[in-house]
């Protein structure tokens, strides 16, 4: 227990829900630390005067469990341990094992004294019929691998730009952290995770048989974050490529890989016209380390991986985000919406030749309102351009925030 990193940000959301009347569903790629949360939010309950006859914990991929993934032993096992006269805290981890797995758990709901927290490694999970007969009666915690301050208090490098170097190539999964000067086996836990996401999450999860173009479809992903993608651009691709491809299967795969938490898309948002566009949409892994793994490369188009933590990171801080379409031919990289306020985010590497920079502020200055505008880039230097605030990435990485809206993306920086 000691060794667990600590997840500040989402134990105090779990905190936030203790004993109201939803069900707190934990979700997240495979590894990034939802059954360690469970582990630390039960400590915090304990030492908060919680007994353990209170608490039932359920870890469905242990094979002591395996009895429980049937729905109605599932149900049984649970009522049969719970406190008549005092709050049963129940944790159910990878619940998506369990088939009708809805079942048991919109009954158990129903009873008095009960407080419910699940983790699932697939979306699907929320689309069927937990979402249908529990609707507004669960709120759900997207889980990521660790922010940069998460990784920083467990990665002993004390030169902080060496660090974030390490954070962008290597990646964030709470247990590979354990491997970063193992190159090697840090390959290998990484491939792990990937191999275990393909085929329990995408292959055997979404009846999906053909391996090597869900592969191929993630590869393709990978190398383009950060870039307008479609189904038909990837079926045009792989087609070119002498795998004949159409475009329908491509979207099977896509909702598969993003259902997984392997990849997230993000749609394009008309600023002006203020309704969101049908055209081809942006994908973002779930971690930069295994994107990289992936496409078998280090420190290569470090813009686009440096958008992808910065939309990682944005997603963290609890943003509803889209590409912003700021006018003819110019796109803002996130339009981040948090407690109904806006905020627009541009990435670059760097800005200090002046034609980059002006490329990269021209789509910030033609958006006509006053919300906050921000360029974050890799850069030492830090002010203020006509509104326009430019930040260093590193610096923004690095200071505390709150879900709840009490951050300043800037922290008040000056030149």
């Amino acid at each position: 227990m000691d060794n667990l990193i600590n997840r500040k940000e989402y134990l105090e959301q779990l905190s936030a829900w203790r004993e109201k009347d939803m069900i707190k569903v934990v979700t997240g790629v495979r590894r990034c630390g939802k059954s360690t949360l469970f582990e630390l939010y039960i400590k915090l309950l304990k030492s908060d005067g919680v007994a353990d006859k209170q608490i039932i914990l359920i870890n469905l991929e242990d094979d002591d469990y395996c009895e429980l993934l049937n729905y109605k032993k599932l149900h049984t096992y649970v009522n049969a341990h719970l406190q008549k006269d005092m709050v049963t805290y129940l944790f159910i981890d990878e619940i998506q094992n369990c088939k009708e797995y809805e079942r048991a758990i919109s009954s158990l709901f129903l009873r008095k004294n009960i407080d419910i927290y699940i983790t699932g490694s697939n979306a699907y999970m929320l689309s069927g019929e937990l979402a249908t007969k529990l609707t507004g009666r669960y709120i759900e915690i997207d889980m990521l691998p660790l922010s940069f301050i998460e990784f920083s208090k467990v990665v002993q490098i004390e030169d902080r730009n060496e660090r974030f170097n390490q954070y962008m190539n290597m990646g964030a999964f709470p247990y590979a952290t354990r491997l970063i000067d193992n190159s090697l086996s840090h390959s290998q836990y990484l491939e792990g995770i990937y191999s275990t996401v393909l085929v329990k999450d995408v292959i055997t999860r979404e009846g999906i048989n053909d391996i090597t173009l869900v592969k191929s479809i993630a590869g393709f992903l990978s190398s383009n974050v950060g870039s307008p993608v479609s189904a038909k651009k990837i079926a045009d691709t792989l087609t070119s490529s002498g795998r004949p491809t159409g475009s329908g299967t491509v979207d099977t795969y896509l909702a598969a890989l993003t259902d997984a938490y392997l990849f997230y898309k993000v749609n394009r948002y008309d600023i002006k016209g203020k309704m969101h566009l049908k055209t081809e949409s942006k994908y973002y892994c779930c971690d930069t380390g295994l994107r990289n793994m992936i496409l078998m490369t280090l420190n290569k188009d470090i813009g686009h991986q440096i958008e992808n933590i910065v939309y990682l990171e944005l997603l963290r801080r609890g943003y509803t985000i889209n590409i912003g379409k700021s006018g003819r031919g110019t796109e803002v990289d996130f339009v981040a919406v948090r407690n109904k306020k806006t905020e627009y985010y541009q990435v670059s590497a760097s800005v200090l030749d002046e034609n980059t920079l002006g490329r990269e502020l021209e789509s910030l200055y033609k958006i006509n309102d006053n919300y906050p505008k921000f360029l974050i880039t890799l850069d030492a230097y830090i002010g203020d351009h006509s509104g326009v605030q430019q930040i260093n990435l590193v610096d923004w990485l690095t200071r505390e925030h709150s879900i709840d809206g009490g951050y300043d993306p800037c922290g008040n920086c000056k030149p």
